[in-house]
C-alpha cells in the first residue's frame, strides 16, 4: 500500500515535534514537509537533536504538496491555516482549540477573538474517538481535543452517559510544563516551578466550556463542571480526579463498586487506548504512550463516585491522538503508529 503524504504545520511546538517523532515509524504515513516561521530554511534534525537520523527534512515556510496535514498553530493563528488546508482539499487535524466549540460566540468569551469561519464549526468533528469514531471515519476536518478535556471527558463519560451521577462534577487536574508551551513564561522558568505546584485559573479555564460541551451532549442535560487545573513540576502527564454525588438509588445497592466497575468495562470495551484499572493509576504507567487509564471508585461513606484518570498530555492529549484521528479518517487501524507501550522508568 502506498503511504499517504503528510504534513505538520508549525513543527516546533512541543505538539508539533512530538507529531513528528511519532509520524517517522508510522506504517501507513511518510512526513513530507513541515513548517515553523522562526525556523524555516532549517534542518529538522538541527533544530531539534533527538531527531538526528530519524527525519531528513528542512522547515518550510508553507507545506507542500500532501495528502493530509496537522495544523499545530495558537489559537486564533490556527483557523486561518486550516482555512487553506480546507480550501486546497486537503484532510485537517487542527490541534488547537480553533474548532472544538460548536457555538463560535464562545470564542469571544473564552478565547478572546471573533471566530474567522464559523460555518466550518459545524462540518469539524470533536475528535475523541471513544465517543465519535464513526463521526470521524467521514470528516475532512477533525478538532483534536484538549488535554485537560480529554483526560476529564474519558473519565466522567460513562457516568454521565448512564446517568448514575448528579449534574454537579468536580474535576481537580494536575500538568505536567509542557502544557504549557515552549514559550518562557515565570509560571515554566525552572527555578519558579521546580519544587512548587499551584493552582490557577480558578475563574474558569479555557477547557472549562469544552467539557461542559461534550458532557452536556451525552445525555442532553447540562452538566455543573467545577474545574480546577494545577502545575506540577514535571515534564510530561495529567492526572485527574473527578468527583460526582451518586444518585440515591445507586448509592444503596450493595454491589455497586462491581457494577460501577462493568459500566466503565463495558463503555470502553471497544476502546484501544483506554484501560480501566483495578488501582488508582500513576502519570509514569501512561508515559510516552497513547493510553489513557481509568479508574472508577465508589465512596460509600460519602456516596460519592470517585474517578481517577491519567494520560500523557503530548501524546493521548495531542500528537498521539491526533494520529489516532488521521488513522480513522484515513481508514487505516486506529492502532497503526501507535502500539508503543509507555516508557519506564
Amino acid at each position: 500500500m502506498e503511504k499517504i503524504k503528510v504534513g505538520i504545520v508549525n513543527v516546533t511546538g512541543y505538539a508539533g515535534i512530538e507529531l513528528a517523532r511519532l509520524l517517522v515509524r508510522h506504517p501507513a504515513a511518510r512526513l513530507v514537509s513541515v513548517t515553523g516561521r522562526s525556523s524555516a530554511g532549517q534542518k529538522l534534525a538541527d533544530v531539534f537533536p533527538h531527531m538526528t537520523g530519524a527525519a531528513d527534512l528542512i522547515i518550510e515556510s508553507e507545506l507542500s504538496d500532501v495528502d493530509f496535514a496537522f495544523v499545530a498553530m495558537p489559537h486564533k493563528e490556527s483557523a486561518l491555516e486550516v482555512m487553506k488546508l480546507i480550501e486546497r482539499g486537503i484532510k485537517v487535524v487542527d490541534i488547537s482549540a480553533d474548532f472544538r466549540l460548536s457555538n463560535p460566540e464562545d470564542y469571544n468569551e473564552w478565547y478572546g477573538f471573533t471566530h474567522p469561519s464559523p460555518e466550518l464549526l459545524d462540518k469539524a468533528v470533536y475528535g475523541l474517538p471513544e465517543l465519535y469514531r464513526k463521526d470521524i471515519e467521514s470528516a475532512n476536518l477533525v478538532a483534536n481535543p484538549g488535554c485537560y478535556p480529554t483526560a476529564a471527558i474519558l473519565a466522567m463519560a460513562p457516568a454521565v452517559k448512564q446517568g448514575i451521577i448528579s449534574e454537579d462534577i468536580i474535576i481537580d487536574s494536575k500538568s505536567g510544563l509542557s502544557g504549557a508551551g515552549r514559550t518562557l513564561t515565570t509560571v515554566s522558568h525552572y527555578s519558579e516551578a521546580n519544587e512548587n505546584t499551584a493552582a490557577y485559573a480558578l475563574k474558569g479555564h479555557r477547557h472549562l466550556p469544552e467539557i461542559v460541551q461534550e458532557l452536556t451532549y451525552l445525555n442532553g442535560e447540562t452538566v455543573n463542571v467545577t474545574f480546577v487545573p494545577h502545575i506540577v513540576p514535571m515534564t510530561r502527564g495529567i492526572l485527574s480526579t473527578c468527583y460526582a454525588a451518586l444518585r440515591e438509588e445507586f448509592v444503596e445497592k450493595e454491589d455497586i463498586q462491581v457494577e460501577i466497575n462493568a459500566i466503565y468495562k463495558e463503555f470502553y470495551k471497544d476502546a484501544p487506548f483506554v484501560k480501566v484499572v483495578d488501582n488508582p493509576p500513576h502519570t509514569k504507567n501512561v508515559w510516552g504512550s497513547n493510553m489513557c487509564h481509568i479508574y472508577p471508585f465508589v465512596d460509600t461513606r460519602t456516596g460519592r463516585l470517585i474517578v481517577i484518570s491519567c494520560i500523557d498530555n503530548l501524546v493521548k492529549g495531542a500528537a498521539g491522538q491526533a494520529i489516532q484521528n488521521m488513522n480513522i479518517m484515513s481508514g487505516f487501524a486506529e492502532t497503526a503508529g501507535l502500539e508503543a507501550p509507555p516508557i519506564y522508568p
